[in-house]
């Protein structure tokens, strides 16, 4: 496991499809993950520290677990299937560890609200590589163009705000 940051959000320019950009401390690898308007919106809302006067959806979630004594050990991008990423959230409380199946882009605003590491597996980054790619966007966690190579080069300067 590979442990990685949200380096920014970007709009795919050929698919006007909102883009996560996860990258490693050595900025050696970088993972493009497509996911949805709404999930890109809750990504940005937390990376600009954006208050609302009601809670949204990944901070009730994030509340409920702090109230219940449960923390959120780390999130885990661990598998590339069908153009599809798949990611794991593992949690812990008093009486032990679990964890659960998640939409990257949930994992990944619900770790930026605890505070907690994101991994991502060697073999995920090595298939991203040479994933099969769609001319159309299909869903969250989902290559959506061959027009890709260019994004992992991308410095934290090249993105712009992400407008919601």
């Amino acid at each position: 496991m590979i442990r990685m940051k949200v380096q920014g959000l970007a709009i795919d320019p050929y698919t006007n499809v909102p883009i996560v950009i996860l990258k490693d401390s050595d900025e050696k690898n970088a993972l493009p993950v497509w996911i949805g308007v709404l999930e890109a919106s809750a990504i940005a809302s937390q990376i600009e520290k954006i208050e609302f006067s009601r809670p949204m959806t990944h901070d009730l979630l994030s509340e409920v677990l702090k109230n219940v004594n449960v923390g959120v050990d780390r999130v885990e991008l661990n598998d590339l299937r069908d153009n599809v990423y798949y990611a794991t959230i593992h949690f812990s409380k008093a009486d032990g560890v679990f964890k659960l199946d998640a939409r990257p882009s949930d994992a990944i605003a619900l770790a930026l609200r605890t505070g907690s590491p994101i991994f991502v597996d060697a073999t995920v980054l090595e298939k991203s590589k040479t994933m099969e790619t769609k001319t159309e966007p299909s869903g969250d966690g989902e290559r959506t163009d061959a027009h890709t190579d260019g994004l992992e080069d991308l410095s934290p300067d090249s993105f712009g705000k992400y407008k919601m």
